[in-house]
């Protein structure tokens, strides 16, 4: 058989259902044998918007999601969303073209050297250089992503390699082990915890990757230990739950928001030190801390580990469960809950035209119910994101944050909607954020799926311009034009809703996820609270 079948009867064996990207001229046999597959081929119209829509499907279904590209720019394009990936630890699989071996010594048309590029974001980058080497690579690639932790993985598959003849079988698709932590560690962070007055957990993407919120629920309530979440970790307790401390990350002193400088004791569960450095919430390393996850702590000098947990972390979870005494939970961190409650829902009422943006995500809180899929693109609607918005349900809130990369939000919407046909999707997006794959909407519509877009409209890049005022006192080349958004709506076949007053966005929403197709909501936003948020985040709590 041609060499590009095999490839692609492996990845059927994978149980991959989409793939998407771009065909071009050093992929055309791979493209070619896709043509008879029974794996979907999901075509863009850029390839960073295909690597985000293979990193939000891997992250929403635990799956590896895959995206193609061919060889120099195509794969180029890929590396934004495959960087996110790596950095937030979602599987993914890009596959890239590549010239035939005969040119890839000397100067030569679009090639450079993809594997070496990718090297540098991925868990492993490899070039096929042997047809029959291809199942055993393929089978490589996809273990290394799902293995902990998580990550990205590059295939290189050159012209010539793909329509080589060659034989061969996909190999056996085989679980991944489950590991155990120390018998002596879980018996040494008991004692520890066992002996603190004020501890409390910060829970990180681990817990979702982990599927282990449940389990991490009836630890916390077992034990009446305050937990405050990682942007990443949001909804692994409901947002009216009597242990949760919300959403810590959004600065340096925001552990004064959710009570780590009370704390004598920080039990971080499947955290990853890129949702939120150490120093910024332990910056005298004055507390030990219980470190549980799928790998050994990183060496770090402000994360002074008491015991370290190391393996699967449900069975972490479970174990230190059957040694931990209950507590009353401290004083300290009720006080703090009150005071959390009542300055985080201080402005879900307030009215006016234009509409800030506590209103807008309080009124996405009440139309969606609790059962949306809410994508945050990466912009100043984030650190709002991240600060307000508390979903009540683990990952419902995806959000880019070790990559922090703008033009995540349409892609990932679509990759949400193939996640779970079912599920409603919003997708919140800066104006400038949107306009990055905006293109997208046309795919989206193509293959007949519905969802929200929510556009925050200041006609600023709203995140910059917070930083130079910040820093400078003054802005500079951050302000820009948009389209009129109602009319790119009609022109993509999407809905298209203006909302110029606070009172006309709760009705919006509600109309817009009752209809099935998609509908792009552009709400005039009210910025000037900005720098408040930040200058007031470590003072939000006064008198602990």
């Amino acid at each position: 058989m041609k060499a590009s079948d095999l490839f692609v009867k492996c990845l059927e064996n994978e149980g991959v259902d989409y793939i998407f990207g771009l065909p071009g001229e050093e992929n055309t046999d791979l493209m070619e044998s896709l043509a008879d597959s029974n794996i979907e081929f999901v075509v863009v119209f850029h390839e960073q918007a295909a690597a985000f829509m293979a990193d939000v499907y891997g992250r929403l279904t635990g799956k590896t999601g895959v995206c193609l590209g061919t060889l120099g720019p195509g794969a180029t394009n890929l590396m934004t969303g495959v960087g996110d990936a790596y950095l937030d630890y979602a599987p993914v699989v890009a596959i890239t073209g590549q010239a035939g071996l005969e040119r890839v010594h000397k100067e030569s048309h679009q090639h450079v050297d993809i594997v070496g590029m990718f090297d540098q974001i991925t868990k492993w980058s490899q070039q096929i250089k042997v047809a029959h080497t291809i199942p055993e690579i393929i089978r490589k690639a996809f273990k290394t992503s799902l293995l902990d932790k998580p990550g990205a993985v590059h295939i290189e598959l050159p012209e010539d390699i793909a329509m080589t003849d060659t034989g061969g079988e996909p190999l056996p698709v085989a679980s991944i082990p489950v590991s155990q932590p120390d018998e002596a560690e879980v018996k040494r962070a008991a004692e520890l915890i066992n002996k603190a007055e004020r501890p409390i957990i910060l829970v990180g993407n681990g817990v979702i990757r982990d599927e282990a919120s449940a389990n991490l629920q009836k630890f916390a309530e077992e034990t009446n230990i305050p937990v405050a979440n990682t942007f990443m970790a949001k909804g692994v307790l409901p947002s009216n739950h009597p242990l949760t401390l919300y959403t810590v990350g959004v600065q340096e002193q925001d552990y004064v928001l959710c009570g780590f400088d009370t704390a004598d004791l920080i039990i971080t569960v499947g955290y990853d030190f890129v949702e939120y450095l150490p120093k910024y919430w332990n910056d005298e390393a004055m507390n030990k801390i219980v470190h549980l996850d799928t790998m050994p702590a990183e060496v770090d000098a402000y994360y002074p580990t008491g015991a370290e947990l190391v393996g699967d972390v449900k069975e972490s979870l479970k174990e230190l469960s059957e040694k931990v005494k209950k507590k009353e939970l401290w004083s300290k961190a009720k006080e703090l809950k009150s005071q959390l409650e009542e300055k985080l829902h201080a402005s879900d009422n307030d009215t006016g035209s234009p509409v800030k943006p506590q209103r807008i995500l309080a009124d996405i809180k009440k139309a969606e119910k609790g059962e949306a899929v809410v994508i945050s693109d990466v912009g100043a609607h984030k650190l709002w994101v991240a600060r307000t918005y508390q979903p009540d349900k683990p990952n419902h809130t995806i959000i880019s944050n070790g990559w922090a990369s703008m033009g995540i939000g349409i892609p990932g919407a679509i990759a949400a909607k193939l996640a779970d046909p079912d599920k409603p999707v919003i997708t919140v997006v800066g104006d400038g954020s949107f306009m990055m794959n905006a293109a997208e909407l046309v795919t989206a519509k193509r293959m007949g799926l519905a969802f929200v877009v929510v556009i925050f409209n200041d006609s600023k890049f709203g995140l910059i311009e917070w930083t130079q005022l910040k820093k400078f006192g003054r802005t500079y080349a951050v302000e820009f034009m948009n389209p009129d958004f109602l009319d790119f709506a009609k022109s993509v076949g999407a809905k298209g809703v203006k909302v110029e007053h606070s009172d006309e966005l709760l009705p919006a929403l509600e109309d817009a996820l009752s209809s099935n197709e998609i509908v792009l909501i552009d709400v005039d936003v009210d910025y000037s609270e900005n720098m408040e948020l930040t200058e007031q985040l470590g003072d939000y709590i006064c008198n602990l």
